[in-house]
């Protein structure tokens, strides 16, 4: 490189020197426009400080430089420093942006680029959307308390890791007062390149990796059995991101059963935050007309967690079903209907009081519990959803 400047002004100088003739080719150099040095020295300023420039042969060089001209101004070096833009150059509302239309995946690989970056990444506004995207139509209350206690129990034993540190460090000192070594001890902890524990990003990714079992509710569990068509029981549920699939584990009397490969649209959070084995309270019985749909908690026996059936709200048999006479709503009895049950069968519809409504039922024909009223639309298209293609007994 020295080399090449030695050569370089040695060339000027021959060439501008007075006692010389101008060559030819030489006077047309002189006549070029200023701008022409600029960019040319430009570029060759770049190539120096990118290291790119090489041996140059001068016979492949058809033009000098004017000494006079070889002069660098700072807005010159300021134009070639502004060529290598850092995405944190960017606006903080435009970074925003472009974090917010990352994928979970984008925004992990972007997260590896450097420390800001990183704890950009996991803030707890970016992951909220993906978690409600994805997972919000199976997370529940539930659910969100199963999360805390998971958090709780990863945090006790680095809780108590830390205890016991102190414990022994405190029995140290007591032999050995070094004051100058407590202050590091005490503003030790869990490294800053950490993921929380409780963050919404290290929730999705427990979802998401499978290793967190979450309460929801499956309709027609195992594999749509008949003993469970148009209904909707509680399990624990873990995901599989290889077939996009979940485990379920039910917790009847006796062995836990397990179901596999079950798709995502048979699966919901619970309406009602109340657990399997309790009494749902009837909110909604002096509400209820011919032509509702409903939910009732039904169990074989006392010792099961309920599941919710799917029903309608039936006529009176003293009702000829004319709505301008009807005055089924007036009466303290209501008839439940369960349509996908043959006229003749057990299971076809049943009798109760909505004024003095609790658990009722016997062994034979199973305990019925509380009810829930189905106003939306697209709860209702989604029981139907499920309905058998043929009449059950």
């Amino acid at each position: 490189m020295l080399l090449f400047f030695i050569s370089c002004f040695s060339f000027i100088l021959l060439f501008n020197s007075p006692l010389k003739p101008l060559l030819p080719w030489e006077s047309e150099t002189r006549l070029l426009s200023p701008w022409f040095w600029r960019e040319l020295w430009s570029f060759l300023v770049s190539c120096i400080r990118k290291g790119r420039l090489g041996i140059i042969s001068f016979l492949q060089v058809p033009f000098v430089f004017p000494l006079k001209k070889m002069t660098i101004s700072s807005k010159e070096v300021n134009a070639e420093e502004e060529e290598d833009v850092s995405l944190l150059d960017l606006p903080e509302l435009a970074l925003e942006c472009i974090l917010q239309r990352l994928s979970p995946s984008g925004l992990c690989s972007m997260a590896r680029v450097c420390t800001s970056l990183r704890d950009r990444c996991r803030s707890d506004h970016l992951w909220e959307k993906h978690m409600k995207q994805k997972w919000g139509r199976v997370i529940g209350p539930a659910a969100y308390r199963e999360w805390q206690w998971h958090v709780a129990s990863r945090k006790r034993p680095s809780l108590l890791k830390k205890g016991n540190k102190r414990g022994l460090f405190r029995s140290l000192f007591s032999v050995c007062p070094l004051s100058w070594i407590r202050p590091k001890l005490e503003s030790s902890g869990e490294p800053s390149c950490s993921l929380s524990v409780d963050s919404i990003k290290a929730w999705y990714l427990s979802l998401e990796s499978g290793k967190l079992w979450f309460p929801a509710q499956v309709h027609n569990r195992e594999n749509g059995h008949l003993g469970f068509v148009m209904s909707c029981y509680d399990a624990l549920l873990s995901y599989d991101s290889c077939t996009d699939t979940f485990r379920a584990r039910y917790s009847p009397q006796g062995q836990q059963t397990i179901e596999e490969n079950i798709p995502w649209h048979r699966l919901r959070a619970p309406p009602i935050d109340v657990p399997p084995h309790i009494l749902h309270v009837s909110d909604c019985l002096n509400d209820l007309r011919p032509g509702d749909h409903f939910e009732i908690q039904w169990r074989k026996n006392k010792e099961l967690p309920y599941g919710w059936w799917y029903g309608i709200i039936s006529h009176l048999e003293t009702c000829n079903g004319n709505e301008n006479h009807c005055c089924c709503h007036n009466n303290d009895m209501l008839i439940l209907e369960f349509n996908q049950y043959s006229p003749g069968s057990q299971w076809r519809r049943i009798v109760i009081n909505r004024k003095n409504h609790q658990e009722e039922g016997n062994e034979a024909d199973g305990f019925y519990g509380g009810i829930r009223k189905i106003c939306n639309k697209e709860e209702i298209s989604t029981w139907k959803s499920f309905w058998p293609t043929q009449v059950l007994q």
